[in-house]
């Protein structure tokens, strides 16, 4: 038993080695184009390049590895089944699930080391690639506007009609860091460029106007034409060095992190409750007393200053729920990786396929279905429609109950699918159409 056990570990580890190595190329090769772009444009250096690979690797891992998985389990149980050797080991009155005990163990214990790397490992390579793809678009940033297209760094948007060699022209920006309303500004041309170590953005505005809003006097509106203005944005965050931005997005975030933003969230939840109640209960005095001078008019106010308070707190709400779904999808996209084992080795010795070609088929077809769940279900939590946890736990359930049935029907030795005879159906229908 101790040699069979061995043998199965080896084999599975064999084609799963195999199987993460040529999945990840084939997704890296999307990863590739985007790549390749931004390093011809920017005219990154060799470490910068490397960088940039490195860090994108560990998001396709995250997906990658239950792929793997689950191909290898079919791959690796369907040749055995095609070689006679599941045969052989049940004729010697072995119990293949017995022997497959410490295989379960291995995907159990992959699945957490996945929930692991998901949870501390990916947020931080992902958080250090965009400050890096930030760096990269700030080294030139002209390069990162695209004619007809609104561009933002920070707090300033920047539209122009034309980009010419490293000069804008028809130049639009609405710049909101100084107040409220936002300063819009426009010229003929101008040209962008960074400064004090990337850390700063430098834009020169050529033959233009520029409309400003009086904060304190909100009827007064300034104009002001100008042959040349230069607009400096300091404190971009985006050091050379790669220290790290205070703002994290929800992929960014471990799951300690994002619960400490959800609960902060939920206390302006409260806040804004209990701000709430006394306009409530204020608008319902002025509706129900008219003798109140200008009642209707200070009702109306206090009914928008509510709606204004609720719309915040429905958008709060909204955020606590796409945290919710990214804290629950890192455990779920882990924990498919036992799911997947499940599946597939039954898949295996039940379909009879050695062809790398069909395992690969068969495990990408079975995953697109899962991931479709997920993404779906993302879309449903995040707009509230149903629980975050139940959205992104459901794939996995339900993978898992067609595991069990797979196994039980494999367990008892019946046939789910005959790939050849199937193969040769299609083949024949061909020839007859084609005939």
């Amino acid at each position: 038993m101790k040699i069979l056990e061995r043998y199965f570990l080896k084999e599975t580890f064999k084609h799963f080695t195999l199987s993460v190595i040529v999945i990840t190329f084939v997704m890296m090769l999307d990863r590739l184009i985007d790549l390749l772009n931004i390093i011809i444009e920017k005219q990154l250096d060799v470490l910068t390049i490397i960088s940039l690979f490195s860090l994108s690797m560990p998001f396709i891992l995250a997906l990658s590895v239950p792929i793997a998985v689950l191909n290898t389990s079919i791959m690796t149980f369907g040749r055995m089944a095609v070689d006679q050797e599941l045969t052989a080991i049940k004729a010697c009155g072995v119990n293949i699930y017995k022997v497959m005990i410490y295989m379960y163990i291995a995907a159990f214990l992959l699945a957490g080391g996945m929930a692991y790397f998901n949870d501390f490992i990916l947020p931080e390579t992902n958080h250090t690639l965009k400050n890096l793809m930030l760096k990269v678009t700030y080294r030139k940033p002209v390069n990162a506007i695209k004619p007809g297209i609104f561009t933002t760094f920070e707090n300033i948007s920047i539209y122009a009609n034309d980009v010419i060699d490293d000069e804008l022209h028809g130049i639009i920006i609405y710049n909101r860091e100084s107040s409220s309303f936002p300063t819009t500004i426009a010229a003929k041309k101008g040209t962008i460029k960074i400064e004090n170590n990337a850390n700063s953005v430098q834009i020169d505005l050529y033959d233009g106007e520029m409309h400003e809003k009086d904060v304190q006097e909100q009827n007064k509106y300034q104009v002001r034409y100008f042959k040349h203005y230069t607009l400096i944005k300091n404190n971009l965050g985006f050091q050379i060095d790669n220290s790290p931005t205070n703002y994290r997005g929800d992929r960014e975030m471990s799951s300690t992190q994002i619960n400490e933003l959800i609960e902060s969230n939920k206390k302006n939840i409260e806040r804004l409750d209990s701000e709430i109640k006394p306009l409530q209960d204020r608008l319902n005095e002025l509706n129900s007393d008219s003798s109140i001078p200008d009642a209707e008019l200070k009702a109306k106010k206090t009914q928008n200053i509510i709606k204004q308070k609720n719309a915040e707190k429905e958008e709060i709400k909204k955020t606590i729920r796409i945290h919710q779904v990214e804290k629950y999808k890192k455990y779920s996209l882990a924990f498919a990786c036992f799911v997947f084992f499940l599946i597939g080795a039954p898949i295996g010795m039940m379909t009879k396929t050695s062809g790398i070609g069909m395992a690969f088929s068969v495990s990408a077809a079975i995953f697109l279905i899962f991931y479709v769940m997920i993404v779906g279900g993302e879309q449903l939590a995040d707009g509230g429609h149903f629980s975050p946890a139940l959205t992104m736990w459901l794939p996995n359930i339900i993978f898992l109950f067609i595991g069990i049935i797979v196994t039980y029907t494999s367990y008892k030795e019946k046939s789910l699918i005959d790939l050849d005879k199937l193969s040769n159906k299609i083949s024949k229908l061909f020839s007859k159409i084609s005939g």
